[in-house]
């Protein structure tokens, strides 16, 4: 059974580990079909930079740092026998895997020319996680990688590679998109996607010699719900974060007339 909403379901924000990782699989090999011979589109948990026609770093996910309290002290001493101060010990504990997806020039050692970001709560929420990801972001324009921004989550700041003031009203819907061409920094290509509406076409850029090749994004989310068994979601209450104002009365009655909220139900 499909998502009753006609565009990106709301109620699966609430599972963005799992969908992001079905999405991030599902648009890679849907842009592959696309791509000329000597392109690769795969996905990746760290970005190789390369500068001037050489390597310059390696960017990784971020990473959790937890408190462990109850770690024993260690009593180290340093080579002459001096005792040192005994530490707070902190652990580098597994995080959510920040991925992307890099279309990568097979004939030029894989130098990556597009970037794909589906931005997770990391990227949007807590001011560490913004800034690590607006220092991904430079680091991408400045090595001259076009960038598509794919942000599903209402929840968070507003982190895309634009400024939110110039935006007019009818684009700031829930979700949206944003593509910024290595060729062209001045030019910000940015596309709304309202809550009511199917998710749209999106241009994906290559090489200059090279025509877009376009993500069709609604289809993946279409796959994420039916693949993810997503259709057992329980739609009797709001989704997190809730809905507001003629969004929450036109979701509910989306619901009610698929069958997938009980008329005794009510959003609280």
């Amino acid at each position: 059974m499909p998502s009753p909403f006609p565009g990106m379901d709301p109620y699966l924000e609430m599972y963005w580990g799992d969908i992001h990782t079905r999405l991030m699989s599902n648009a890679s090999r849907q842009i592959n079909l696309e791509l000329p011979e000597d392109l690769q589109a795969r996905v990746e948990e760290c970005l190789r930079v390369v500068a001037d026609g050489a390597f310059d770093g390696t960017i990784y996910p971020d990473v959790f740092v937890v408190e462990t309290p109850d770690v024993e002290p260690t009593g180290r001493q340093t080579a002459n026998a001096v005792q040192i101060a005994e530490p707070l010990v902190l652990i580098l504990d597994d995080a959510p895997t920040a991925r992307h997806i890099e279309i990568v020039d097979l004939r030029d050692g894989s130098r990556v020319i597009t970037a794909i970001e589906v931005l997770s709560r990391s990227n949007k929420v807590g001011l560490s996680g913004v800034q690590a990801y607006r220092k991904k972001q430079r680091t991408y324009l400045e090595a001259g990688i076009n960038l598509v921004e794919i942000d599903l989550l209402r929840d968070g700041d507003f982190v895309l590679a634009a400024r939110e003031e110039p935006i007019p009203a009818e684009y700031r819907t829930p979700y949206r998109v944003c593509v910024r061409r290595a060729s062209d920094l001045n030019r910000i290509e940015f596309y709304r996607a309202p809550l009511r509406d199917p998710l749209p076409n999106i241009p994906i850029p290559l090489r200059p010699s090279d025509a877009d090749v376009v993500l069709q994004l609604q289809p993946l989310i279409d796959e994420c719900y039916r693949d993810g068994r997503y259709d057992r979601l329980n739609y009797q209450s709001d989704p997190r974060p809730a809905l507001s104002g003629e969004d929450r009365a036109w979701a509910d009655e989306v619901l009610r007339s698929s069958g997938r909220r009980t008329n005794e139900s009510k959003i609280r």
